[in-house]
């Protein structure tokens, strides 16, 4: 059997006295699509930060690619090698070009070449459709082109998992459209990938699995068209008909 790309068993988080998170548990297999979505304050972000140690678990177990994250070296390189994660906001280098930008993590994290990595930079600013930006600095890009450099700068390293949290959340209407269209594309290709979202006509089009959580816990889950067209949940209910009416 394949091994979980991702798994979380029974995972709790606190900060300080408020429980954020209570008892997730969340398998994602290679070349799954995973949805979560709810309403504001639910725990989403945290749980893709969790995943990638961004914040540390209090309870439970959290394994990548089958290795236990308990913060040890070898837990940690596990995170650097197999996941990549995209921010609703875009955290690039302002005083480097976005080749820099790009190049930065190959050389020093995966020990390539100057010519290697820019070659494999050239490669993922074409995937995202914006070859032609790469000697510009971030501020001279649109809001859609920059967070196309943070997922192409994240494609450099040749994850097995990208994470995305809210990737479109920080963008005008009209750029969140190019943005979703290049994460279709790598689903299309078989990416594994967690996408925290509001965007549901994405997720109804990418999603293997859809999560819902509300108050820290995982409410519901099932395939995108059981999700959308048959809630179990009175709360994915009410989120849903929310949602679906703006």
């Amino acid at each position: 059997m394949a091994q979980n790309a991702i798994e979380m068993i029974g995972v709790d988080k606190w900060f300080g006295d408020f429980q954020v998170l209570k008892g997730i548990n969340l398998n994602v297999k290679p070349g799954d699509r995973v949805v979560i979505c709810g309403p504001s304050g639910s725990g989403k972000s945290t749980v893709v930060r969790c995943i990638n140690r961004l914040e540390a678990h209090q309870k439970g177990v959290i394994k990548i690619g089958g290795v236990v994250q308990d913060g040890s070296t070898d837990a940690l390189d596990a995170i650097r090698s197999e996941v990549g994660m995209v921010f609703q906001q875009f955290n690039l280098f302002p005083h480097l070009s976005v080749m820099e930008n790009l190049v930065l993590g190959p050389m020093k994290a995966r020990g390539l070449s100057r010519k290697d990595a820019e070659e494999r930079a050239m490669e993922y600013l074409e995937r995202v459709r914006i070859p032609e930006q790469a000697h510009k600095r971030p501020s001279q890009l649109s809001g859609g082109q920059q967070q196309r450099v943070a997922i192409a700068r994240s494609l450099c390293m040749e994850p097995k998992v990208m994470l995305f949290d809210e990737p479109t959340s920080a963008l005008d209407p009209e750029m969140i459209a190019e943005v979703l269209e290049v994460i279709v594309e790598l689903a299309e290709e078989g990416m594994t990938m967690v996408v925290v979202t509001h965007e549901m006509g994405f997720a109804r089009k990418v999603a293997d699995q859809m999560v819902f959580m509300d108050a820290g816990e995982i409410v519901e889950t099932g395939t995108a068209d059981d999700f959308f067209s048959a809630p179990k949940s009175e709360r994915t209910q009410a989120f849903l008909q929310q949602i679906l009416q703006h």
